[in-house]
């Protein structure tokens, strides 16, 4: 019998997001491996660039910056010049800019999935958040399906009158590549650490959204009941500066690193004190190497942790006070974060191995498409 028909999507991302650019990479990942012909288009010389043509993924550079400015129409024409020449059955619209630039080059001409990845309103406020609330409502005519990556996001945005089709696709992990087999003296000896000191790991990108300025807010408080605690702030942004010349000789600043995996096996206890999220990947990167997390009630977070940890692992957003106590009483009870651990390692390989969330998004692209049967050669594997 002949090959089915070979399925092409063609992902553009735009810049600067560590956990959107391993999502995307994992996800490209996924698809190759079940026969699909995946293009991705994004910034040349980024870490998901390598990520994805490792990956067996074509990549076509597109330069972007990451916040809208005059450079639009240039990036929009990229992303048409792309289009016909990948000549996608489906375009793939990762996170706001990128959806922006996308749907304004297609609009409508080829099957159109967005993935917000967190509402771009949530960024900014007062005139701001009006105008980008505007523009994602206005934008939905030319949005066959968009992908929220949690409940409460698809929520936020019916919330903000946006009207479109809606799937919920909870990100995923490579939940065997972070289980790993080194363990957390081994991951320290490796990385240079102490071996017995407390460690507390934080990766993310160093910006507002992130909220490692509440953190250090915290840290004080923690080290006053753990004197011996260490942080270490895994990732690069704006706000480097600004979190160094606050921050006390207990802080380690790793920068941006290729692999976060060696830094939550190393760690006792994983944070992400966020203003914002849809559904954030750090978490679930951090439990599928076995470690317990911290994080705040924001978009995604109750539906990431396992049952029965919101007592333990979370706090109000912007309250550095209740993150101290979490993240100290945790430190300060070494049997009870095992076990919270060992339930989010099991939690994690259940319901969000990325295997699952290829097999969803899958799915999305068939019913998008109006394909039948699979939308590549073989199934992704459950």
């Amino acid at each position: 019998m002949p090959s089915p028909p070979l399925f092409t999507a063609l992902h553009v991302v735009q810049p600067g997001d560590g956990g959107v650019a391993r999502v995307v990479a994992d996800v490209a990942a996924a698809q190759v491996s079940s026969g699909m012909r995946v293009a991705v288009a994004c910034p040349p010389g980024t870490e998901l660039a390598a990520a994805a043509r490792a990956h067996g993924a074509e990549v076509h550079p597109w330069r972007a910056g990451r916040e809208p400015g005059r450079g639009l129409v240039a990036e929009s024409l990229g992303v048409a010049r792309l289009v016909d020449a990948v000549r996608p059955d489906l375009v793939h619209a990762h996170s706001a800019k990128a959806g922006l630039a996308a749907r304004l080059a297609v609009r409508g001409r080829v099957p159109t999935v967005y993935q917000p990845h967190a509402w771009s309103f949530e960024a900014v406020g007062g005139p701001a958040a009006a105008l980008a609330r505007r523009w994602e409502r206005w934008a939905a005519r030319w949005t066959d399906r968009v992908i929220c990556v949690s409940d409460a996001e698809r929520r936020r945005g019916e919330g903000a009158g946006v009207r479109a089709a809606w799937s919920v696709v909870h990100n995923g992990v490579d939940t065997a590549r972070f289980a790993g087999a080194a363990d957390r003296a081994a991951a320290r000896t490796a990385l240079g650490l102490p071996a017995a000191d407390p460690l507390v790991v934080c990766v993310a990108r160093l910006c507002r959204q992130k909220g490692q300025d509440d953190l250090l807010r915290a840290w004080d408080a923690v080290r006053r009941r753990v004197p011996a605690a260490r942080l270490a702030l895994v990732g690069d942004g704006p706000e480097a500066g600004a979190l160094r010349a606050a921050a006390d000789g207990s802080v380690l600043f790793a920068g941006a690193v290729a692999d976060p995996a060696p830094w939550y096996r190393a760690a006792d206890l994983a944070v992400l004190p966020s203003r914002w999220e849809g559904l954030a990947l750090a978490p679930l990167e951090a439990m599928a190497a076995g470690r317990p997390v911290v994080v705040t009630d924001v978009d995604g977070a109750r539906e990431s942790l396992p049952p029965g940890q919101e007592p333990y692992c979370l706090v109000r957003p912007g309250d550095p006070e209740a993150l101290a106590g979490a993240l100290a009483a945790l430190l300060q009870r070494p049997v009870l974060r095992a076990e919270l651990g060992r339930r989010a390692q099991r939690h994690v390989r259940e319901r969000f191995d990325v295997r699952r969330a290829g097999a969803a998004i899958a799915d999305v692209y068939r019913e998008v498409t109006a394909v039948p049967g699979p939308v590549c050669g073989e199934p992704i594997a459950p």
